[in-house]
Order: structure tokens, then sequence, then C-alpha cells
């Protein structure tokens, strides 16, 4: 184990360039710490009576912050301002998610912490995978990626009138794959945008907070159905 670990860092070491690696270093931190701000979000709507009852305001306030933090460019003496914005968007996007919770909770205690590990194993995985890939192996999925995200807004949208169940299980599922695709994408051009001279980590660390967030969303919702379908099967 040790000896293929060793062998997995060494390819990483020899394919990527040094700038390159320091730089992802300070995506996934920024990442990480927009995870936790999430948590954060997510706790206070679930265990405390803060900040409850303004979700519509909220949200606009979460876009509001994704919106300055892409108009404003990285001067190097922004940075604390642009994390901020960043750090803000996780925490009202966690608060934003926290009837979900509640209800996921309700069903069974143990489907947040199951979501949240399976959202993290598939990350990594898609996400090793863009790293260890031949170099923009997978920027051709761009185009791709951004016509399945125009079908499944409209998929989603028709849903509204229709109800139908089978629609729905081809967006949640088809949403699922879709951000899987978006997690190879945006990793690969985040080391292609550092390459051509982009330090902004911020930004690029909001592009896979992004991703990793509806990836959870998307496996919450297929565990609190699994377990109400169990539910509903033992009081048959």
């Amino acid at each position: 184990m040790a000896a293929t670990l060793e062998s997995m860092m060494n390819t990483f070491n020899s394919k990527i360039e040094a700038p390159v690696r320091t730089h992802l270093k300070s995506v996934y931190a920024s990442l990480a710490l927009s995870i936790l701000s999430a948590a954060g979000g997510a706790y206070i709507h679930m265990f405390t009576n803060l900040l409850r009852g303004g979700g519509i305001l909220f949200s606009l306030v979460g876009l509001g912050l994704a919106m300055g933090l892409h108009f404003t460019p990285d001067n190097g003496k922004n940075r604390n301002q642009r994390m901020a914005m960043l750090l803000g968007f996780a925490f009202l996007s966690g608060l934003g998610m926290g009837p979900m919770l509640d209800m996921a909770v309700r069903l069974n205690p143990a489907i947040v912490p199951n979501a949240f590990l399976l959202s993290s194993v598939i990350f990594a995985c898609f996400s090793g995978a863009a790293l260890f890939a031949p170099n923009g192996q997978y920027l051709a999925l761009g185009g791709t990626l951004m016509s399945a995200m125009s079908m499944m807004f409209w998929l989603g949208l028709a849903n509204l009138f229709f109800q139908s169940q089978l629609i729905f299980q081809v967006y949640l599922w088809g949403g699922l794959l879709l951000f899987c695709g978006f997690i190879v994408y945006d990793t690969q051009m985040i080391i292609e945008k550092r390459r051509r001279g982009d330090k902004d980590f911020i930004a690029h660390s909001l592009d896979l907070f992004i991703d990793f967030i509806q990836i959870f969303r998307k496996i919450l919702i297929i565990l609190m159905q699994k377990e109400d379908n169990r539910e509903r099967r033992r009081r048959r």
C-alpha cells in the first residue's frame, strides 16, 4: 500500500509542475474551508432558532456573493474580501439546505453523514481521475456538459407542470452524473488556467464547491428516497 501511494505521488509530482501543485493546495484548502462554512450554516439551521424563515432572502444574498466574487478580479490585495465572499456563499448554501437536512434526520439520522461520506468519496475519485489523466483530456467535455446542463434545466422546469416521478428520477440521476463530469472538467480547467497564469485560487475553489454541494444534495435525496421506500415496505 505504501509503495502504491509513493508511486502515485511520484507520478503526480512528475506530471504536474511545482507552481500548479502549490496552486492546487490553495484551491483544496479553500474548498475545505468552504465545506466547513457550509456545515456551520447547516448546523445553525438545524440546532438553533437563528436565521430561520429567510430562505428566499438568503438565497438572493448567496447568489449576490457568488456573482460579486465572480466579477471582483483578484488583484492580490483583496483576497481577504474575496475569501469572505466565498465563505459567506458557502455558509448561506449550508443554511439553505437546512430544511432538507431536517427531513433527512427525521427519516434516519445516519443519512446525512452517509451522504457526506459518499459525496466525499465520489468527489475524491473523480478529482483524482482528472489529476492523473493526460493533460487536457477532459477539457473537451465542456460543451457537452453545458448542453446537458441546459437540458436538465428545461427538464426540471417541465416537471414543475407534469409532476412525473420518472422525469424526476431522470433529473436526479442525470444531475448526479452531470456534476461528476463537472468535477473532472473543472479540475483540469483549474490546472490549465494556472498554467496560463491565472492564480485566482478562490474563484477556482468556488467552482469545485458548487460541484461538491450539488453532488451532496443529490446523494442526500437518493438516500432519503431509499429510506422512505424501506419504511413503506415495513408498514405493509
